[in-house]
This record gives C-alpha cells, sequence and structure tokens, in this order.
C-alpha cells in the first residue's frame, strides 16, 4: 500500500489494463471472469485504491442514497432519548435494505446548505430548535417529509397529541375519591418556551397554541382540567428544557415542595414523570395514594418502574417506518397514527 492518491485512470494506467476493466472489477462483475476480477481487486486493495468515486458518480447521476434525518436538537442529545431512539431504528429498517443511508443533522445548525446539494432529501423528526431550518425545508425543491408537525405541501406523520394529552389527563383525574374541590394539579412541561432554563410558565409566556407537539399537549391537559372544574394555579406549570432525569428531577422537586402541595403531575414525557415519581418517593410521598403521575410516550422503562406509570403510548418505531415509506414512494399526504392509553399503578 502506498499513500498515493489513485484515481480509476492512475490505478487503470499502473496495472496496464482499460479504465472499463477497473470499472467493471468492482461495479459489474459479470463483464470479467472471476480470476480475472480477483486479480485486479487484490492489487487494488493492496495499492490502497478502494474503487471509483462514488462522490462524482452520485453527482452526475442526481442521486445520493443519503437520506438527512434533521432532529429537533443536537445529535449527542438526540441519540440517548428512547423516544427518538425508537424512531430512528424505525427509519433505518425502511432505508437500509434499500441501500440508502442516513445523515444524521442537528436542529440547532445554521442551515442546510451545508449538505443539501448531497442528500436526495430530508426526514424531519420534531420541530428544529433553530426554527430557520423550517423556512429552509419549505422552500426545497427536494421530498421532505415531516414527523410531529406540518409544512404546506409536504408529506407528515403525526399522532393527535391533543387528544392524547386530553385523554391521559382525564385518567389522572378519574377515581373514587377525587373530586374538582380535592385536587391540586402541576403541569411539568417540555419546551414550552424557546429558553435553557427550568423556570415556571405563565400564559403571558405562550405563543399561540399548537405551535408544537408541546402547546398540543398542553391544550389537551387544559381541556381536561377545565372539563372537570380543576382549579390550577397559575404557577403550577414548569417548562423543562430537555427531557432528561437531572432536568426533570429539578422542576418535580420544586413542584412538590410548593403549598398546597400537587396530588396530581401531568407530564409531557415518560423521561419527566419517571424523574418526578423518583423524586416523590425520595420524600417518602405515596404513588398513587398521595400523588398521581402520568406520562407520555410509553417507553418500557415507564412500563418496569414500580409502580408502572400511566402514559399514553405511542409507536414510535412505526412512526419512523411510516416516515421512511413516505420519502421513499414520494408521497405528499398526511399520515395520522394511532395511539393508546396504557393504564399502571401510578394512578
Amino acid at each position: 500500500m502506498t499513500d498515493r492518491k489513485w484515481t480509476l485512470k492512475s490505478i487503470a494506467a499502473h496495472l496496464g489494463v482499460s479504465n472499463a476493466t477497473v470499472s467493471n472489477a468492482f461495479n459489474r462483475p459479470d463483464q470479467l471472469s472471476k480470476a480475472k476480477r480477483e486479480e485486479i481487486l487484490a492489487a487494488c486493495h493492496e495499492l490502497g485504491y478502494f474503487g471509483p468515486n462514488k462522490a462524482a458518480r452520485s453527482l452526475r447521476k442526481g442521486t445520493f442514497n443519503i437520506v438527512a434525518l434533521v432532529l429537533p436538537d443536537s445529535v449527542e442529545y438526540m441519540v440517548s432519548d428512547p423516544v427518538a431512539s425508537s424512531f430512528m431504528r424505525g427509519v433505518a429498517k425502511v432505508l437500509e435494505p434499500q441501500g440508502i443511508n442516513l445523515l444524521l443533522f442537528s436542529g440547532n445548525a445554521e442551515s442546510v446548505n451545508d449538505i443539501v446539494d448531497f442528500v436526495d432529501g430530508f426526514i424531519c423528526y420534531g420541530r428544529p430548535r433553530n426554527t430557520k431550518l423550517i423556512t429552509h425545508l419549505e422552500a426545497l425543491s427536494k421530498h421532505v417529509v415531516t414527523v410531529d408537525f406540518e409544512l404546506d405541501n409536504k408529506a407528515s406523520v403525526n399522532i393527535n397529541n391533543h387528544e392524547a394529552a386530553y385523554t391521559v389527563a382525564k385518567q389522572a383525574f378519574t377515581g373514587s375519591e377525587t373530586t374538582s374541590d380535592n385536587i391540586e394539579a402541576a403541569i411539568l412541561g417540555l419546551r414550552l418556551l424557546d429558553t435553557e432554563l427550568i423556570c415556571r410558565v405563565y400564559d403571558h409566556h405562550l405563543p399561540e397554541l399548537n405551535t408544537s407537539i408541546a402547546h398540543q399537549r398542553l391544550a389537551g391537559f387544559r381541556q381536561a382540567i377545565n372539563e372537570l372544574g380543576v382549579v390550577i394555579a397559575d404557577d403550577k406549570t414548569w417548562n423543562i428544557p430537555e427531557s432528561s432525569e437531572r432536568y426533570a428531577r429539578i422542576a418535580a422537586k420544586e413542584a412538590l415542595n410548593t403549598s398546597p402541595r400537587p396530588n396530581v403531575l401531568l407530564c409531557m414525557s415518560d423521561l419527566i414523570a419517571l424523574a418526578a415519581a423518583r423524586e416523590a418517593q425520595a420524600q417518602g410521598i405515596k404513588i398513587p395514594e398521595e400523588l398521581k403521575i402520568v406520562g407520555f410516550d410509553g417507553i418500557d422503562e415507564a412500563e418496569l418502574f414500580q409502580p408502572a406509570i400511566t402514559t399514553i403510548h405511542q409507536n414510535s418505531e412505526n412512526k419512523g417506518q411510516q416516515a421512511a415509506e413516505l420519502f421513499i414512494n414520494k408521497e405528499k399526504q398526511q399520515v395520522m397514527l394511532p395511539f393508546n392509553l396504557k393504564l399502571g399503578q401510578s394512578t
């Protein structure tokens, strides 16, 4: 092996064969005898040449067999999230057998310009943290599929987050001993505000509802609260900047030390609900006797926890598969997937 940068033309000249012969050895093995092909491949391998430049060929063809998966946040954070990981697994399950590769792209990036010329299109999983990327995706002529939000004239995959949140909140308020007069509710929200702070959320802080899945879930929680005549104090909704144990535990500790102490916690993710449950147990608060907790997503850990968390189960892997199918088939339809209430012992 040498440090020389070989090209198809230079490697063919070095081996004393035609350019076509080298190309066929890599791309059209039926055009050569087995012995000749193995001889050329072995010589190329020894010299450090591993085939014609696929990037140049892709530029000529206009297809790259690469799909950019735009994540809502940094790649580092998203790959550690069990819901996002399940979604990515579903996408890969469909694309990899087709020979299509995934390029993970941070939702914090400034622009898609660095990659737009080298991918066949985009699957956008949730609204990117940098909302400028949404404008870029809207303007693209390449195929785009969105997940958990919609863009005009683009395919999308969603669940009804408003209805799902309403359903799980109603379950939290259900029980023979529960009346609107003795409920003290609090909401542990996920990214209700565009800030890295863990803080209380007041109505004047909020943008218009339905701009994100967090706002849709908040609207669902509030619908259940209003229908049941429950009064929730203005200072009993928290913003948590990411779905993690560290951040959620801080917010849960603050919520559980307010007076009067909440006896119902509506959480916008299972990871938040689990952190709240651990904090409650650390404080000696009995679940569900003294505190009911509900989550959202249906991750395995929520089911295995003691007591198991009542939650909304959405099949994130199937969501990823659906998004990938829409991409491959170049469809522009809006797909609404089902969800189901998963009862645990936390309510």
